[in-house]
């Protein structure tokens, strides 16, 4: 299956509604991390995000993929519905980042992120569990009605949010 690459830019304005789309439609995602000895670990969770697209969710202290983020903050997310049917349309979206376990005001802001997501959450008390917060550096689009079919578009992502095109890809099925 050879790989085609693009050289026109995706507009921001369309990669930005795009990005929301996918982040709005699920509210689970997988969470890859890395232990310290170089083992790679993989979680399940629910996350909500703000305007900046950076990625929140909360988590155990003590599970593995929380220590991973500890001791090294580089992480990969993916978002997707899992209903989805192959030979779709299909859709979903790669972000990759740095996380860190939230302290203080940032503890505040995650749980007002994560609440206006999930009405339920202020109702719960969640113990020793930690807030988690991404800041995205790239992320990969994958939107076959919106972006066409077997096409991945690649962005780098601001400290603010905003999308710079990087790169897309057709995949073509010989």
């Amino acid at each position: 299956m050879p790989i085609e690459r693009s050289a026109t830019p995706i507009d921001t304005t369309r990669m930005t509604a795009v990005t929301r789309q996918l982040l709005d439609a699920s509210t689970l995602c997988s969470i890859a991390s890395v232990s310290a000895n170089g083992q790679p670990h993989i979680n399940t969770a629910y996350f909500a995000w703000d305007g900046s697209l950076n990625v929140v969710w909360m988590s155990e202290r003590e599970a593995q993929h929380s220590q991973n983020v500890r001791t090294n903050g580089a992480v990969a997310i993916a978002v997707y519905d899992s209903s989805q049917v192959w030979r779709g349309p299909n859709r979903g979206i790669q972000l990759f980042g740095s996380a860190d376990e939230l302290e203080g005001e940032a503890v505040r802001e995650a749980k007002a992120i994560y609440g206006r997501r999930f009405d339920a959450f202020a109702e719960k008390d969640f113990g020793s569990y930690c807030f988690y917060r991404c800041r995205l550096q790239r992320l990969k689009l994958f939107d076959e009605q919106m972006l066409g079919d077997a096409t991945f578009v690649t962005a780098r992502v601001s400290s603010n949010g905003e999308l710079a095109w990087e790169r897309t890809e057709v995949y073509r099925v010989m």
